[in-house]
């Protein structure tokens, strides 16, 4: 049993390749954060970056989801960096044990590490080429390393269509692991192959005799997400978590700005912790006769162009008297 599967909210961490980017002057071939495990020096950048969180969500009282990095550490992109298969599964084993060891000297409130995956083709406008077969085939091998390595669970980020999603829960399925998918989504709330929520995470667990453990919904802002979340239908009882853009502005409008577009954190945070709030309290997930709708927020976070500050305002909404 994953703790977020109850009734308390789990923060996760914000984007962390916009903060190394742009924070903190780091430059990332490929959007590709992995690369920091290649020397200890980055390895130190990254820890730093790690314990912000443990700290927030240790003095809120919260628990806490962290992501190895590893959204990219898969062939095409590995290989794309110059990383052959050896390499791509050291960096792999060894994001999941850095992770595994941050946890080990936290002494705050409960910490599960997750085994990240993205998808084969752009996390923005790919609507991917793969049959669900291909895709499990294609993932395997990093979830293998991963769950091998220890971590508590598989997390598909940015997945753009339901070929690829079905294709990673089979992978995780074949290596015992717990699989969590999280969809994009376009400014009107549909994925970028016109799909509707319910009806993507309908067509995977269909495919898949429901072998996810929860669905979530990453990189669009609060504003693009919300109304889909929410809808009337009872498949959307299936997501749990949601990680949020700081930006208003779509993926094409965000891919050509050279700047950062970090919105409004304190607006950003109280948004997300009502998301929770109206999530849990609209429904009820026990009723044979519900209408639809998220049975309840428990995991909520950042995507691109958020950091500390944004986790930090979900964190004081959420414990803020209401």
């Amino acid at each position: 049993m994953l703790p977020q599967l109850g009734s308390e909210v789990f923060l996760t961490d914000g984007g962390i390749e916009t903060d190394l980017i742009f924070r903190r002057g780091v430059p990332l071939p490929e959007f590709a954060s992995f690369v920091m495990h290649d020397s200890p020096e980055s390895e130190a950048v990254v820890g730093d970056y790690f314990e912000d969180y443990l700290q927030i969500s240790s003095d809120a009282g919260l628990g806490l989801v962290l992501e190895t990095l590893t959204w990219r550490a898969s062939a095409d992109w590995g290989a794309a960096l110059g990383y052959d298969s050896i390499r791509r599964r050291d960096v792999n084993r060894r994001a999941a044990e850095f992770l595994l060891g941050l946890r080990e000297r936290h002494d705050g409130g409960p910490v599960v590490i997750s085994g990240c995956v993205g998808p084969r083709d752009d996390a923005c406008s790919g609507m991917g080429g793969m049959s669900a077969d291909d895709a499990a085939e294609y993932h395997h091998t990093q979830v293998s390393v991963l769950v091998d390595s220890g971590v508590d669970m598989i997390s598909a980020l940015t997945l753009t269509n339901t070929d690829e999603a079905i294709g990673v829960v089979r992978a995780a399925s074949s290596c015992g692991a717990p699989v969590v998918i999280s969809f994009t989504v376009e400014t009107d709330g549909r994925l970028p192959t016109g799909a509707s929520l319910a009806s993507a995470i309908r067509s995977v667990d269909e495919a898949t005799d429901a072998a996810a453990t929860y669905y979530m919904v990453n990189c669009a802002h609060h504003d693009h997400l919300v109304d889909a979340v929410l809808a009337p239908d009872p498949a959307l009882a299936r997501i749990r978590g949601v990680r949020a853009n700081a930006s208003r502005l779509g993926h094409a409008e965000l891919d050509r700005r050279e700047d950062l577009d970090d919105g409004d954190p304190a607006e950003f945070g109280a948004q997300l912790a009502a998301l929770s709030l109206d999530s849990g309290e609209s429904v009820d997930p026990t009723d044979p006769g519900r209408s639809g709708g998220s049975a309840g927020i428990t995991v909520m976070g950042g995507c691109c162009g958020t950091d500390s500050r944004h986790i930090a305002a979900i964190a004081r909404s959420l414990n803020s008297p209401r």
